[in-house]
């Protein structure tokens, strides 16, 4: 009787081992996958594009049907050998966006963050009465022009020298046969001041961004944020 007794126990802490060692094989396996499954998960989605960053808004370059969408990406990923400060003939040039608007008018609101957790602007806005024609700030090509979620109705325009990009958002509609690839001239009309995208459609404005950037990048690739506050308040 006492012999059977010590068999079972035997026979229970042999089981209890091989059933241990089985879980731990299986644990083992199952840790791993999902160690594999993680890295798979952290690595950038098949259908993520790089980005420009433009202050408050930001955008794809192509969403899942090709179409730009938004999303949140930094400025800061350019080196030290990246985009330069804009020359002084460049800046010298520059005219307020908005018709009407003098540059004593204008209110800096290049490091204002929209809200808690959110990026820098990197732009100001100019306030202005809804349908003001909205202008050229400088010469330049069209480089693209689309209705993003956030900025709305937007302009990509790029200076002669390529180094130089003048964001326009919130458009309420664009001026009459404007396309990308067009050539404008300093001064002519692009559109009109609004408020779409997420801008309130109690404070029209034009969001102005000066985008610094290298001669080969594309229109969407990261930029550095030059506020154009003093560049456009010193012409007073």
């Amino acid at each position: 009787m006492a012999l059977n007794t010590v068999d079972r126990i035997l026979t229970i802490v042999i089981t209890a081992t091989i059933t241990s060692a089985v879980w731990i094989v299986a644990g083992g396996s199952l840790m791993e996958m999902s160690d594999s499954d993680g890295q798979r998960g952290s690595t950038r989605p098949a259908d993520s594009v790089p980005k420009i960053a433009d202050g408050s808004q930001t955008v794809d370059i192509a969403g899942s049907e090709g179409a730009p969408v938004d999303t949140v990406v930094s400025a800061d990923s350019l080196n030290a050998e990246g985009p330069t400060q804009p020359g002084e003939a460049e800046t010298r040039n520059l005219m307020v966006p908005v018709l009407n608007v003098r540059p004593a008018d204008l209110t800096d609101t290049f490091h204002r963050a929209p809200g808690e957790g959110s990026a820098l602007h990197e732009a100001i806005d100019i306030m202005a009465p809804e349908g003001t024609s909205v202008v050229a700030a400088a010469p330049g090509t069209i480089e693209k022009k689309f209705m993003s979620e956030d900025g709305g109705r937007t302009l990509y325009v790029r200076s002669k020298d390529r180094q130089t990009i003048h964001y326009y958002a919130h458009l309420s509609e664009y001026a009459e046969g404007l396309r990308e690839g067009q050539q404008i001239r300093r001064g002519q009309r692009l559109g009109s001041v609004g408020s779409s995208g997420n801008a309130s459609p109690e404070a029209p404005h034009l969001h102005f961004a000066i985008l610094r950037t290298t001669k080969d990048a594309e229109w969407w690739e990261p930029a550095s944020a030059v506020n154009p506050y003093p560049i456009l308040a010193k012409k007073q």
